[in-house]
């Protein structure tokens, strides 16, 4: 059973959530568990983020390793569905919040609360993400933003953490919004409010300058099922390989993306995005499909791969809908196996190889070489039936008046 006097939150370790902690319990009367993941943000240990949330006024804090979690079941499911919101932008934030919410109702139900607190804005996506995925996994929780439905100001916050002595460092704010996980960073607010500014160096941390780059690298990454299993040739994990992917990606300036992003809750707004490791693995395992799918499969999850990034954007993880894009998504990435070399330098990463025994590239079928195995006088009834329907439409065309023009002067 549920303790009415206890509220789950989703405790980061900075100031907002920690202020949170005293005054959620001074407004509603409720003791706070302190819940905290590390998916690769970096920064400090968790074992000091929950010393301080204890300090604060915790009565529980729950902490989590989940950097493999969240790169084997959330950042491979994104990458299987090549997930690029917009076209560019490889849901950098928008896949690590389903985890979070996991582990926030796990955190209820075993110390027993029936509330979820975060610390976002009423202006974001990741309310939504935070509360529908809430509702989705367990529909008799509740949550509550003390930002949004508190009014917890940053001058509110300051001043409380002052009158309360709370064990917070005070530093000069940083005139951005960051996200970061092992899959990105994301950068928005500040100078970067109006569009017509240009990032400066200082917005930068996952990649180095791409007008200055250093010498070419070539890697070779191995995927199995849509998976990658080996960088040049040494095994890796999920994780291991979007590590290094972001070390040899970011070194060349690869995965920096500036959007006006159409946001989930009707607004546009400018994000700024790093994400050197995605960006490259998501080039490779696209590639890789484009040798190893056939035509109309290939088609279809196009398409599929679209809507599964816009649903997943729009806080649909959980949702009956992803749940049957996996499926088919799962099942084109049978044959996604093999190698893509690809050449990282000055901002890109471009493909020059591939390699694969389950790749539908016949060489025999290809070639214009001596060897040629496609018989070209099939062309001639194919081309015939092909053409047919509108070789019929056509002719009704002709019929009533209605022929494609063509040029009636002579061409000089």
């Amino acid at each position: 059973m549920s303790d009415k006097n206890r509220i789950v939150l989703a405790y980061s370790g900075g100031l907002d959530t920690s202020v949170a902690i005293p005054f959620l319990k001074d407004r509603t009367g409720k003791d706070v568990v302190a819940v905290s993941l590390d998916v690769g943000q970096g920064g400090e240990r968790l074992e000091a983020i929950r010393a301080r949330a204890l300090a604060c006024g915790a009565v529980e804090s729950y902490i989590v390793d989940a950097r493999d979690e969240f790169a084997d079941e959330y950042c491979m499911r994104a990458l299987k569905a090549n997930a690029m919101y917009e076209g560019v932008y490889p849901l950098v934030s928008a896949i690590s919040r389903p985890l979070i919410t996991k582990h926030l109702v796990r955190a209820a139900h075993q110390f027993g609360a029936d509330t979820i607190a975060h610390g976002c804005t009423g202006k974001g996506n990741d309310q939504v993400r935070f509360e529908v995925s809430i509702q989705s996994i367990d529909p008799t929780l509740s949550a509550i933003s003390p930002i949004r439905d508190l009014s917890l100001t940053r001058d509110v916050e300051i001043a409380y953490a002052k009158n309360h002595k709370l064990p917070i460092e005070q530093t000069e704010k940083s005139p951005y919004s960051i996200d970061q996980n092992v899959w990105g960073r994301a950068i928005e607010t500040g100078y970067l409010e109006d569009p017509w500014n240009a990032p400066t160096k200082d917005v930068y941390s996952y990649t180095d300058d791409p007008a200055f780059p250093p010498v070419a690298d070539e890697v070779t990454i191995e995927f199995k099922q849509g998976v990658p299993v080996k960088i040049d040739g040494r095994d890796v994990t999920p994780l291991q390989a979007i590590e290094e992917m972001n070390r040899r990606a970011g070194a060349q300036g690869i995965g920096r993306i500036d959007l006006i992003e159409d946001r989930l809750v009707g607004i546009k707004s400018r994000e700024l995005y790093e994400a050197p490791g995605a960006v490259t693995l998501i080039t490779a395992h696209q590639e890789l499909e484009n040798f190893c799918l056939e035509r109309e499969q290939h088609r279809i999850k196009r398409d599929i791969d679209k809507r599964w990034a816009e649903l997943v954007y729009d806080a649909q993880w959980f949702s009956p809908a992803v749940k049957s894009l996996n499926a088919f998504i799962e099942d084109t990435q049978q044959y996604v196996s093999g190698e893509i070399r690809m050449v990282l330098h000055g901002g890109r990463a471009v493909v020059v190889g591939r390699r694969s025994e389950s790749s539908l590239y016949d060489y025999n079928l290809a070639t214009y070489e001596s060897g040629d195995s496609f018989d070209q006088n099939a062309s001639n009834g194919f081309i015939e039936i092909y053409g047919l329907p509108t070789k019929v439409a056509a002719a009704r065309d002709v019929k009533f008046g209605n022929a494609v023009e063509v040029p009636s002067q002579d061409v000089q």
